[in-house]
């Protein structure tokens, strides 16, 4: 397909939150030294029957430097989604170098959403109705509207371009990223403000990716594992994703309109593709992941051997794992270049984990790294250089970024290193 090349999206800034810590620069040193953010659940009290123990947490943050984060301001958006994206989107404007005049407000768009939103104050309000018959707080219902999260960031930041919530479950925030693309082509945006953030380490919730067997279980009659060698995308004795929070914010633009300001990029969306799996509410479809990662790399123009890396979606369940791995050896005819799984040192960061990733993949490629895929135990089924417990110097011009969720949401992006 032939692209203008001057509205092609490329990279300005970005930045994240995860459990491996608030600032990026912190995440970042974590990540190529192998660490793993999974720690002990305390995010509400574990009941001594709950199934789940381990989690990914985000630590507090100081708001003192941030006035649009002081207690007035958040009294009443009680859902933690909105802080952390307000202050992802905060940094990554910075370090984009764009300031949103009145004149260029019209002309940025917002595609920052979330998979799960902020149904913790839905459930919170529900459980004081049942107790004491007390009628929800006035917010309760804008702090659970997915759209609001994208709503306050254009509060926050005065840009009055296009709207939309890209919810795609754990694929939502690449899909935010290729909305965002998609935007810039058609010419309805210059810049986009693309991302995700989820908070869904509630009680619930967490309990009910126990209970569709999903999230990680240890096995039964062993001893417990250490949180931090729970989560091993790849490995023969995988045992399901943990359940992780975060938030990413990834700034986006034409080349045309970075050019006229005077904005420095490295990076640019060279191609993208989505499809839909048609299959099984959560398991994926070979046929229709294939094809997305397919088309991708044709739509960035080049072949699959230009591919320098790949950054896996990588849950660590049984079947997500495999049917990737099949699908990356149908588009790489069994010569599969290096594959990190983000996902070993995060847990599942729901719709922002992409996003987060993504970031990661972009970071690889300005530091000529690739992270690591921690605890891995080679599975003779999935043969594959996934980069195994330790982080490896690589240059990539091109990078493939997959991300899967659940209704058979598939989004893949190919990253290229312009200079």
């Amino acid at each position: 397909m032939l692209k203008n090349n001057n509205k092609q999206a490329v990279i300005l800034g970005y930045d994240t939150v995860s459990p491996l810590g608030t600032d990026f620069e912190g995440q970042w040193k974590r990540a190529v030294n192998g660490e793993c953010g999974i720690g002990e659940l305390t995010r509400f009290p574990v009941r001594e029957n709950f199934p789940v123990k381990i989690a990914g947490q985000v630590d507090e943050i100081d708001c003192t430097p941030y006035p649009f984060l002081s207690p007035r301001e958040l009294a009443n958006w009680t859902s933690p989604i909105f802080k952390y994206a307000m202050l992802v989107v905060h940094r990554a404007l910075k370090k984009s170098g764009i300031e949103i005049t009145p004149e260029l407000s019209s002309r940025i768009g917002i595609t920052f959403s979330s998979a799960v939103g902020g149904l913790d104050a839905v459930i919170n309000a529900d459980r004081l109705l049942t107790a004491k018959g007390k009628l929800p707080h006035p917010f309760t219902n804008p702090n659970s509207c997915i759209n609001m999260v994208g709503g306050k960031i254009s509060i926050l930041t005065n840009a009055t371009g296009p709207i939309v919530s890209t919810v795609t479950a754990c694929a939502t925030g690449c899909t935010s990223m290729i909305i965002g693309a998609m935007m810039i082509e058609q010419g309805m945006a210059d810049a986009v403000i693309c991302g995700a953030v989820d908070f869904s380490l509630v009680e619930p919730i967490v309990g009910g990716f126990a209970s569709m067997k999903g999230s990680y279980t240890p096995k039964k009659g062993q001893p417990p594992e250490p949180p931090e060698k729970s989560s091993r995308p790849f490995s023969v004795n995988r045992r399901g994703f943990v359940v992780s929070e975060g938030a990413a914010s990834i700034i986006i633009a034409s080349k045309e309109f970075a050019e006229a300001h005077g904005l420095n990029f490295r990076i640019m969306m060279s191609g993208w593709a989505m499809t839909s799996d048609a299959h099984h509410f959560v398991a994926p479809n070979f046929e229709t992941v294939r094809r997305c990662i397919n088309l991708a790399i044709d739509n960035a123009g080049i072949k699959p051997n230009d591919i320098d890396a790949v950054n896996a979606h990588a849950t660590s369940t049984k079947i997500g794992d495999s049917v990737e791995v099949k699908a990356l050896n149908d588009a790489f005819g069994n010569n599969i270049p290096p594959t990190s799984a983000n996902k070993s040192q995060l847990g599942h960061c729901m719709g922002a984990s992409s996003g987060i990733e993504a970031i990661f993949s972009m970071e690889g490629m300005l530091t000529d790294t690739l992270l690591p895929t921690i605890n891995y135990t080679p599975d003779p089924e999935l043969v594959l250089d996934c980069v195994p417990n330790r982080s490896r110097k690589a240059e990539q011009e091109f990078v493939l970024k997959n991300a899967f969720g659940f209704g058979g949401c598939n989004s893949c992006i190919v990253f290229r290193r312009i200079n």
